[in-house]
């Protein structure tokens, strides 16, 4: 649901990045968290793409370019959520996260068994 969220945030004229770059952090971290629970792992309350992906990692070595990739994501789940001074964002920045939460997404699915993808009959 968040990438499509992140999606269809860009479809808004003008696009609503800051929402979407957040839904691209929601969305890899929702991933991390599911292949720790899927593995029987806990996880403390964080939205940190590195503490998360580095559990991961002490599962599945082969996710390190993902975890070190979409580390950086980590602060769209709060730089725009609270009051402050608007940042604009840039089309390749958002365009980035897309194709990291994209990855994340089938990585991810990809080690986990058919019968927990979404839409699974």
């Amino acid at each position: 649901m968040d990438l499509r969220s992140a999606r269809h945030a860009l479809t808004a004229s003008p696009p609503l990045r800051q929402d979407a770059l957040f839904h691209c952090q929601q969305a890899v971290e929702k991933l991390f968290k599911a292949f720790l629970t899927w593995h029987d792992v806990p996880f403390r309350k964080t939205h940190s793409l590195e503490e998360l992906g580095s559990q991961c990692l002490a599962i599945e070595a082969g996710l390190r370019s993902l975890v070190d990739e979409a580390a950086p994501l980590s602060e769209y789940a709060w730089k725009f959520r609270y009051p402050g001074p608007e940042e604009p964002v840039a089309r390749e920045e958002m365009e980035a996260a897309l194709r990291t939460a994209n990855t994340a997404f089938a990585e991810v699915l990809s080690r986990l068994p058919a019968k927990v993808h979404p839409n699974a009959q």
